[in-house]
């Protein structure tokens, strides 16, 4: 019994606690390493980066020539407006290479690039929605369908004229890039000939049709005709001979494509 009286029982001592058991493996992941060995790791990550990207730039240069393909793209107001000119009205320029080496296209107008022709093909996708939906025929499949269907008869056109000139053994400065510049040229004509189309009918859209075939059949004749036939170019005449005359038969060819895939890739959009 407890004892009356304000007495107080007796507590227990508090218990000792035991110090923490040395860990088995020491955590060395926070220590810091040694400034020789980080400086060195350092420079071989940074070393071995620099090769990487010298190497993924190579094999893109060589796949893609992305400093060429800057060049297509050197152009200005000035040029775009000049251009779109010759490509309408042919009739009121002449076709001239004064240069001995290509410069960019905004400070020479005959020289081939790409702006207009990668803005002509998208404007003319876009015109194409535009047509299908006032026929109440849009639908995203047919879009995609119109837009892969015209970039592989692109592709198609520029293995042709490559093959030709390798059949016909043409010394030429002519590129892919300047055949594909030179074969995109044509999306102009085909956005005037939609649009017409869309205002006035089929009876517009065939009358500025043929005129926009017209027109890019005479600047393809006078603009290939100076770079397919290089040294008849330099004399100013076209010289007579077998080769000369097959490379003036391939010069018309690849003129008179153009109206055709023109009127291939529109009259369906017209109604």
């Amino acid at each position: 019994m407890s004892a009356a009286g304000g007495g107080s029982r007796p507590g227990r001592a508090p218990a000792q606690r035991r110090p923490p058991a040395p860990p088995l493996f020491e955590d060395t992941s926070r220590a810091a390493a040694p400034a020789p060995v980080s400086s060195l790791a350092a420079a071989y990550g940074s070393s071995l980066a620099s090769q990487g990207k010298a190497l993924v730039d190579r094999n893109i240069e060589r796949l893609v020539p992305v400093g060429r393909l800057k060049y297509y793209f050197a152009v200005d107001s000035l040029y775009v407006g000049r251009k779109l000119g010759r490509l309408l009205f042919p009739f009121l320029h002449q076709v001239q290479y004064q240069q001995d080496r290509p410069v960019a296209p905004r400070l020479d107008v005959n020289a081939p690039d790409l702006y207009i022709p990668v803005m002509a093909f998208i404007t003319y996708i876009l015109v194409a929605g535009l047509a299908l939906g006032t026929q109440n025929r849009f639908s995203p499949d047919l879009l995609g369908l119109q837009a892969s269907s015209a970039l592989a008869w692109l592709i198609v056109e520029v293995l042709a004229i490559l093959l030709g000139l390798y059949l016909v053994t043409v010394n030429t400065d002519l590129t892919t890039i300047d055949l594909v510049a030179f074969s995109g040229y044509k999306y102009v004509g085909m956005i005037v000939g939609l649009v017409a189309g869309l205002l006035f009918g089929k009876t517009g859209y065939f009358l500025l049709l043929s005129w926009c075939c017209l027109s890019i059949f005479v600047f393809m004749i006078r603009t290939l005709r100076l770079k397919i036939l290089s040294e008849a170019a330099a004399e100013g005449v076209l010289v007579r001979g077998a080769k000369n005359q097959l490379r003036m038969y391939l010069t018309m060819a690849v003129a008179g494509l153009q109206p055709l895939f023109m009127y291939w890739l529109t009259f369906h959009l017209v109604r």
